[in-house]
């Protein structure tokens, strides 16, 4: 709960900007802003290379959990500088990779971004390894604040001073010319307080590097790297590519209208990246314990359950969720938003199915998997955005999470079998796609707004009941919910 509370609570925060970035920034810069965190994601994969899981794994080994901190902490440091270094000297064709020839101090201000994210990210696994939650969440939360402050400083306070006061002192650092930039150059300020609080777990380490054990990792993490990079293909290089194959007049205006709708799948989003922070260390601790395959079925039950019920409230109230992207420039693109939502739907149940080749050693077939997965997304989106737009980045990401978890789930049950209720969890997932298209056939009636929204409830309501009813015996051996159905 500490995980996931405070990581949703962090993750809101930040999407809270969303709307105020919308709302702030011309639609082309938002999508400028867009494509930089399109990139970003893949250079963190490279900049990490798998280690954070490669820790949860290794260090489960007591004998030498601190052999394995050091070693690791090593390796990232040096790797950390020297990716750094070549971020910096190929800046420029970074810059002309993500359509953004004019900004290659984009590049340079990412780049430190990335360096000192690397840094903290076993630092951050060390807090979740050793039970740690509080100092974790009020990290991820006072530097999410920090951020939010220093861009709306920039994006708002500043420009009204200088009207105001353009001799004022407060504008000593503040060029208007910038722009968008105060975005990145708020989230390099994050990244580096963050360090600074991290700053005691980061140098817990020693200069000991165990040669022996750092190619055991390298084994057991590299085909996590090109899992991760497969993933971030799937996951954000539809903006990029939508960038460069998009016929619209204006490419970064439908990266940015795209960008935005996705962000509509906030709830369930936020509630796979919560899970995945609490998830990783209980399925390695829980693998040592008896009969742990029951465990990870149950989980995946309520997983499933619960991200079902986050669609419904997304996809039936629609219509007040558009308001959260700031103008109604982007609503033009909502039509995307209940195809992604069933997309990340498949990503969760995905990360929960890729417990078998991370239990059993095999983060080769999660490397396959995710490759295939990446090379469904660049055929259809090569094939497809030039007639279809962003509506072909939504159908990608559909059918490449979509043939992920099903051939997770195959390959899964055959190499370390789970007995998963798969489906009960089938009928959950239809079930409330026929609840979203009978909303859809009534909101055609046109019985006016409040009719529709109550409608909404009345169906939210009753799968909620239904649920319960089906779920009845798990859920009564929950404490409060219990003593409730009681």
């Amino acid at each position: 709960m500490w995980y996931g509370v405070s990581s949703i609570a962090a993750r809101f925060l930040n999407y809270l900007l969303t709307p105020y970035l919308t709302a702030t920034l011309l639609t082309p810069e938002y999508g400028e802003m867009s494509l930089v965190y399109a990139l970003i994601p893949f250079l963190n994969i490279i900049f990490t290379y798998g280690l954070e899981t490669a820790y949860f794994r290794f260090v489960q080994q007591k004998d030498r959990a601190n052999d394995v901190y050091n070693t690791i902490t090593v390796s990232l440091i040096f790797s950390t500088i020297s990716f750094t270094l070549l971020m910096l000297l190929f800046r420029q064709d970074l810059a002309n990779l993500i359509s953004l020839k004019n900004h290659p101090e984009y590049i340079t201000w990412s780049a430190f971004i990335i360096a000192f994210d690397a840094l903290t990210t076993i630092s951050f696994a060390k807090l979740r390894q050793q039970g740690r939650p509080v100092k974790y969440a009020t990290i991820r939360l006072a530097s999410i604040l920090i951020n939010i402050g220093i861009i709306v400083f920039f994006l708002s306070v500043c420009p009204a001073i200088a009207k105001k006061n353009p001799d004022s002192p407060l504008l000593y650092f503040y060029d208007k010319n910038i722009g968008v930039g105060y975005v990145i150059i708020a989230n390099l300020v994050q990244s580096i307080i963050t360090f600074l609080f991290l700053w005691k777990e980061f140098f817990s380490f020693r200069w000991k590097f165990n040669g022996v054990l750092w190619k055991e990792i390298m084994l057991y993490s590299m085909p996590l790297i090109i899992a991760g990079f497969g993933g971030m293909i799937n996951e954000t290089f539809d903006r990029i590519m939508l960038g460069w194959w998009s016929t619209a007049a204006s490419p970064k205006t439908e990266v940015a209208i795209y960008s935005g709708c996705y962000k509509l799948s906030i709830l369930i989003t936020l509630f796979i990246q919560a899970f995945r922070l609490g998830a990783e260390p209980f399925f390695f601790k829980q693998a040592q314990g008896e009969n742990p395959q029951r465990i990870y079925a149950r989980v995946m039950k309520f997983f499933v359950i619960v991200i079902c019920c986050m669609f419904l409230v997304v996809a039936l109230y629609l219509d007040i969720w558009k308001y959260f992207l700031g103008k109604s420039d982007y609503w033009e693109g909502l039509k995307v938003v209940p195809i992604l939502l069933l997309a990340n739907m498949f990503l969760g149940i995905y990360y929960n199915l890729s417990i078998w080749y991370k239990l059993s050693n095999k983060t080769i077939s999660g490397a396959w998997i995710t490759l295939i997965g990446a090379a469904i997304t660049i055929t259809i989106n090569y094939l497809f955005i030039p007639k279809y737009g962003y509506m072909a980045c939504a159908w990608a990401t559909f059918a490449t999470y979509g043939t992920m978890m099903v051939i997770s789930y195959k390959w899964g049950q055959k190499a370390y079998r789970i007995p998963y209720a798969w489906k009960k969890l089938l009928a959950y997932m239809v079930i409330v796609v026929l609840l979203y298209f009978i909303h859809l056939l009534f909101a055609k009636l046109d019985l006016g707004v409040w009719v529709n929204r109550g409608f909404a409830t009345v169906l939210l309501a009753s799968f909620v009941i239904f649920v319960l009813n089906v779920e009845k015996k798990e859920f009564q051996r929950m404490p409060v919910i219990g003593r409730f159905l009681k």
